[in-house]
């Protein structure tokens, strides 16, 4: 990390954590932010779902709610990247504050709501960088919502993927957000079978491929995980990630440690790492897996590839260790390849599945 990001990050921490993460964007867009390009080499080269990518590490939905910064995120060293969460009308979200810092735990709580500008207006920026001469050379995702309104949650997934589907690569059914009301319901096997069945019937109209992932809770017990796999592998879609925030407040040490909302960082690590080495046993190689949760360094990011994982995705890490965190990961994770002799991401996957289990 470079003096100038440190001092940047050090800034930042003193704001509100809402306000800092809208001025971080703001800096992103106007190029104060370190676009190294995408970070590759023959061993971190990755293909999951038909998508190809130039190294396993990618951004998960959030940092970018409203498709705001793709030309910059696409040049700032991650393998893919994911927008979103979107709805089909625009909502606030939550009441504020809603989002908070855990230092000492090197985590943070969120309850948002799904705030985001809708899917009229994300459409309409993912549409402008398709037409940039800023081409995008790795695979953009969307995040799919509902209403928290919404007569129909299950109907606005697929109406999301309907309308923004031709402008992005794959499109993840976030059924685990925990800032929803009732939205984990879905998560029970009837009720995801005919959410899944829709999304699914959406992209048959679309005009283009756009691999379908699903995003869970790591607060699942075993016959819950297992049950998902069998919808995940009977459904057809084409992967899952595992997983999203926790409820749990086990061990923490930070002021905020009682706020209600979705807990992400580093004491999600061991929860998430454990769902997906149980996923990645049941399901084999059937449907492909995409580790999330707490990982900070290229160490994280290559255990949750040991444990199962063909890729991953950070987020709240940087918010301690800054956009620069990703490129750093991507090489640092070439080197821990190297050093256990293995040619690609894929030799690696799941090998050392059996100490999670």
């Amino acid at each position: 990390m470079s003096v100038t990001e440190q001092i940047g990050l050090a800034a930042l921490r003193k704001l509100d954590p809402e306000r800092a993460h809208k001025l971080a964007l703001s800096a992103l867009r106007a190029g104060l932010a370190p676009l190294p390009g995408p970070v590759t080499s023959h061993r971190l080269k990755t293909t999951i779902a038909g998508l190809e990518m130039p190294n396993p590490i990618g951004l998960a939905a959030g940092f970018d709610k409203n498709a705001e910064a793709i030309p910059q995120l696409s040049r700032s060293g991650f393998g893919f990247i994911e927008l979103g969460a979107a709805t089909p009308r625009p909502q606030p979200g939550n009441p504020k504050p809603r989002l908070f810092r855990l230092t000492e735990d090197r985590a943070v709580i969120n309850r948002f709501g799904f705030n985001n500008d809708g899917m009229e207006a994300i459409t309409n920026r993912l549409a402008r960088s398709r037409r940039s001469p800023q081409k995008i050379e790795i695979p953009m995702g969307l995040n799919l919502g509902a209403n928290k309104d919404s007569e129909d949650r299950a109907a606005d997934f697929a109406t999301v993927l309907a309308h923004c589907g031709r402008f992005i690569d794959f499109a993840t059914v976030n059924v685990s957000s925990p800032n929803t009301e009732k939205l984990r319901d879905l998560q029970g096997a009837e009720a995801l079978e005919a959410l899944l069945a829709g999304v699914l019937d959406a992209r048959k109209g679309l005009q283009k491929s756009v691999a379908i992932f699903l995003k869970i809770a790591p607060d699942l017990d075993s016959s819950e995980i297992d049950e998902i796999a069998d919808v995940a592998r009977s459904s057809g879609i084409d992967g899952v990630i595992a997983t999203n925030t926790t409820l749990s407040r086990e061990g923490l040490r930070s002021a905020h440690k009682d706020e209600a909302g979705g807990l992400s960082g580093k004491p999600l690590f061991e929860m998430s790492t454990r769902v997906l080495a149980r996923l990645s046993r049941t399901l084999g190689k059937d449907v492909p897996l995409i580790g999330v949760g707490g990982i900070g360094s290229a160490l994280d990011a290559y255990t949750k590839i040991r444990a199962g994982a063909s890729v991953v995705q950070l987020y709240s890490a940087m918010v301690y260790e800054g956009l620069s965190l990703a490129p750093r990961i991507a090489k640092g994770l070439d080197e821990l390849l190297k050093a256990d002799g293995f040619e690609t991401v894929a030799e690696a996957v799941g090998t050392q599945r059996g100490d999670w289990l």
